[in-house]
């Protein structure tokens, strides 16, 4: 308890900037700062500009904003791409060049991290609800899932989101509560709560993806005895043993830039951990933005819908660049059903 209380009275400072207790949590040394500097700013660049890239494509198509598979790809986008940014910056500005704020940037600036990565786990959930309405209950899809629903079911998440990451700049602070070894001024037992708040909305996503891959099992299965003759719904079958290499990418992707980050943060609530432990929990701390940077590609990339938008204004750009007025239309829309999908050609 001892450490809280100096960091109580570094907190009580009048200007705000003796900050002298957070170099404990500065442990990297020259070389690792210079590999923090190089990957997080050219993992946080690359991640920023695809996520951009896919919110204009989605906001300058009407026909996609308009679509509730879409508006989470893109509510996704644009967590990706702040978390993107805002942890790049306030990362290499903390450990590379031990920027010293007042209690309450720091808090807003660390509030903001958790919240950007939350409403991104959160807009995975609602993207994986989505899917599966929309694949195992087709024909009521647009009436379960209309445009006000999906706005509504963002604007909760975004809401929960900013109120749990914010709790700490609401004076949810260090002493009398014990000090996270991994965060300044975060008490371990708002990190245990964040940990469960998080733990919940992966088990969502585990959830309603396994359900899925379930369902495609079962169509492998009834595909292997009706080989040799059509039935009704086998597009639907093919469609479904394709969709799950789609899910199970997702599902080991999440499980790879996540687990190290929250196994190391749950790990720290039990146990004292050394400077070398602090150091993994860094470098796999960018694990996080590998996900932000990967998530356009599983998503978004995959989809046929947003691929030919990113035609359609290549070729517009090509026409302004050459002097020519833009006359192309658009493509005839697509169904819905596997609009947030890989694009997958069924044949008959």
């Amino acid at each position: 308890m001892e450490g809280c209380w100096v960091m109580e009275a570094a907190n009580g400072s009048k200007d705000g900037l003796n900050f002298n207790p957070m170099k404990e949590y500065m442990i990297l040394s020259g070389p690792q700062k210079i590999a923090v500097a190089v990957l997080c700013t050219l993992l946080g660049l690359l991640s920023a500009l695809e996520n951009l890239a896919i919110l204009y494509l989605i906001l300058a198509n009407h026909r996609l904003r308009r679509k509730p598979s879409y508006l989470f790809i893109g509510s996704l986008a644009a967590a990706d791409f702040l978390a993107s940014v805002v942890f790049a910056c306030n990362f290499v500005n903390f450990h590379v060049f031990h920027g010293m704020d007042s209690k309450a940037v720091f808090l807003l600036k660390i509030g903001s991290v958790t919240m950007t990565f939350t409403a991104s786990v959160g807009s995975l959930l609602l993207t994986a609800i989505d899917r599966y309405l929309c694949l195992c209950y087709p024909p009521a899809y647009k009436a379960l899932l209309t445009h006000g629903r999906a706005l509504a079911a963002l604007g909760i998440m975004w809401v929960l989101s900013a109120f749990v990451s914010y709790l700490p700049l609401m004076g949810w602070t260090c002493c009398p509560s014990l000090c996270s070894q991994l965060f300044p001024l975060i008490p371990n037992d708002y990190l245990l709560g964040w940990l469960l708040f998080i733990a919940v909305l992966f088990s969502g996503i585990i959830y309603t993806y396994g359900h899925i891959l379930w369902k495609a099992h079962q169509h492998v299965a009834s595909l292997a005895e009706h080989q040799d003759r059509q039935v009704p719904g086998m597009s639907w079958m093919r469609l479904d043993v394709k969709l799950a290499k789609t899910l199970a990418l997702v599902l080991a992707v999440l499980f790879i830039c996540w687990f190290p980050v929250l196994a190391l943060m749950a790990h720290s609530l039990t146990t004292t951990l050394s400077d070398q432990i602090k150091k993994v929990f860094a470098f796999c701390s960018m694990l996080c933005l590998v996900n932000s940077m990967v998530n356009p590609v599983i998503y978004a990339l995959r989809s046929g819908e947003i691929r030919s938008s990113a035609h359609h204004c290549l070729a517009c750009w090509k026409k302004c660049l050459r002097g020519l007025r833009p006359e192309g239309k658009e493509e005839a829309p697509r169904s819905s059903v596997t609009e947030t999908e890989a694009d997958v050609k069924i044949t008959s």
